[in-house]
């Protein structure tokens, strides 16, 4: 347990953090942790050590331990409407659902008869379906997936409507796209492009489109450029701000994308999650470990 340093760049993160709450580790043994999903019902925390090919989860009182082995260089994971774990997968390079039975199903594996790059990044809207991204991270070596080219030529984020299981193309325009999340209403949808983690010139920024009713994606514009590294996983809280990983730690954003504050962590953070039983509670992967930490906003619940 270590004290918790704050950057405060506008008065409005004063209401979001608690400054005396500790950060806590909570494990420190992976090669590279990533994904974090909190299950309310089980209070359980799950997430991806990549390059271990594994799954581990934590419990309060209990500790940490391996979920799953053989879990397909898995990478980014939520939940569905009904509770069901959600995974994208490096190996396979798929996009799969734990059924409640332990069963998996198959959710997307290819786009237009072309086999996906390497599903990173994933999230389920509130009528159920599923948006993810794929850049090329889990294809370009051996370390965090199986080396091979991309059969698409293009890193791309696309939807599956859960009535037709169709795999649908929905932005086309990134280098390499990586975390996303929506707003609390749904009406955007914030997309990470970390290209700058292998051209230095590449971009290092989120970007925001307008989501109609349809589930098409409007605009794109960049919403905020990083400092410090390049954007990972990113999540919103109940008030629409937005919190991202990055080289020094969590980023928070407002709606309007002001920095307001930087909760600073010793490892490069590659992604976060809200969660505890009153969602206010950060979950962060970062580089070997897993962190908590309370704060004073809750996640967006839909």
């Amino acid at each position: 347990m270590t004290s918790t340093d704050h950057e405060i760049l506008d008065v409005r993160f004063r209401k979001l953090i608690q400054p005396n709450a500790p950060l806590q580790k909570l494990s420190a043994d992976s090669l590279w942790a990533e994904g974090p999903v909190y299950f309310p019902a089980a209070d359980l925390l799950v997430w991806s050590d990549i390059p271990n090919n594994r799954m581990m989860r934590w419990v309060p009182g209990i500790g940490t331990g391996v979920f799953r082995v053989n879990s397909c260089f898995s990478n980014g994971n939520t939940r569905d409407r009904e509770g069901r774990l959600v995974t994208c997968e490096h190996g396979t390079r798929r996009v799969t659902r734990t059924e409640h039975d332990g069963s998996v199903v198959v959710l997307a594996s290819a786009y237009q008869g072309r086999r996906l790059n390497s599903p990173n990044d994933v999230v389920v809207d509130s009528r159920g379906s599923i948006w993810f991204t794929d850049p090329d991270y889990g294809i370009l070596s051996d370390y965090e997936g199986v080396r091979a080219e991309s059969e698409i030529g293009r890193c791309n984020v696309y939807c599956v409507s859960p009535h037709d299981a169709q795999v649908r193309l929905v932005a086309d325009d990134f280098v390499k796209p990586n975390g996303l999340a929506f707003s609390p209403d749904e009406s955007r949808l914030y997309v990470a492009d970390s290209g700058a983690s292998h051209d230095a010139n590449g971009p290092r920024h989120i970007r925001v489109f307008d989501v109609d009713r349809t589930g098409a994606l409007h605009g794109g514009r960049v919403f905020a450029e990083m400092a410090s590294g390049v954007p990972d996983g990113l999540r919103v809280d109940e008030h629409g701000n937005v919190w991202s990983s990055a080289e020094d730690g969590v980023h928070c954003y407002a709606p309007d994308g002001t920095l307001l504050g930087r909760i600073l962590i010793p490892e490069t953070v590659a992604n976060l999650t809200f969660g505890g039983p009153r969602r206010n509670c950060l979950f962060i992967t970062a580089s070997s470990s897993v962190y908590s930490l309370y704060v004073s906003v809750r996640g967006a619940g839909r």
